[in-house]
């Protein structure tokens, strides 16, 4: 992400919804904290859940100018609550009409972060939901994409990030997020390598152990010279890593992983683990792209 240097906004697509409104605080939080302006996207589709209760209008006209007052009456809420949470902030507000995928792409290329809430939905309601427009986002976005889940998780202290590393250099990126992240919130990190067991368990476990031990202490070496006041703890866990990276954030600030690439070892596939922890994290999840 960006410093304070750099005024590229964070942007956060708001959810129409007031009642869930922690996206909207993290994103306001991260932009006050890197002192950066906020942009609110409302982006116009089908009608919201609420607007379908309503009896469907006679015209298109009328149909696309209940969407347009809603999206304004969305984004008008936003800017009230972000304003109130931080009254010096610069915020301003877009209300765009199109694919939210697209849009936010397009959004994200002069971005520091693209925001976005998650309620974890069941699977017929994720056609319409967040996390419908995470993935795919995931694959496009030009900078990190945070997705933030409701309600509120329960963090622990002292307050830690966990970041996954696959053993790469290409985890990089990853990694330099999550420092910057546990930098400004005075938090730990944990730098997380994770393997998949081997079918020869009793056989073959010292020396790929000790090769993933190698591999994590080069990828956060020199930032961690960079960064000399995060207090660092990295490991090497054995299982699946969707489920220990899940397991290990419960209670952090954030996990923070890849979108792309795979490390040395079969099984740390960050495009299909991001994806996998999207799903089932229950803390703010920072989905970094992979540098080419």
């Amino acid at each position: 992400m960006s410093g304070p240097g750099d005024l590229r906004p964070i942007v956060v697509g708001v959810d129409p919804d007031p009642a869930h409104r922690m996206a909207l605080a993290w994103a306001a939080d991260e932009a006050a904290r890197r002192h950066l302006p906020l942009r609110a996207v409302h982006v116009e589709g089908v009608p919201t859940r609420g607007y379908r209760r309503q009896e469907v209008p006679p015209s298109w006209e009328e149909w696309n100018e209940a969407l347009h007052k809603a999206g304004r009456q969305a984004l008008g809420q936003a800017v009230d609550f972000v304003t109130a949470r931080h009254p010096r902030l610069q915020v301003d507000a877009l209300l765009a009409e199109g694919d939210p995928v697209w849009v936010l792409s397009e959004q994200s290329r002069g971005a520091t972060a693209v925001v976005l809430g998650s309620r974890h939905l069941s699977r017929r309601q994720e056609a319409f939901g967040s996390t419908a427009v995470a993935l795919p986002l995931m694959a496009r976005t030009h900078c990190p994409l945070v997705v933030v889940p409701e309600p509120e998780h329960v963090t622990e202290e002292p307050a830690y990030f966990v970041v996954g590393v696959d053993g790469s250099e290409r985890s990089g990126a990853a990694v330099d997020v999550a420092f910057e992240e546990a930098a400004l919130r005075g938090a730990r990190l944990r730098a997380l390598l994770v393997r998949e067991p081997g079918p020869l368990r009793i056989f073959d476990e010292h020396q790929p152990q000790q090769e993933c031990r190698r591999l994590l202490s080069e990828v956060v070496a020199g930032r961690r010279a960079r960064s000399p006041e995060v207090d660092l703890h990295h490991e090497v866990l054995v299982g699946h890593p969707v489920q220990v990276l899940t397991d290990a954030s419960a209670h952090a600030l954030g996990l923070v992983v890849g979108t792309r690439g795979r490390g040395g070892f079969a099984g740390m596939l960050l495009g299909s683990v991001s994806q996998g922890v999207l799903h089932h994290a229950r803390c703010p999840v920072i989905a970094v792209p992979t540098r080419e």
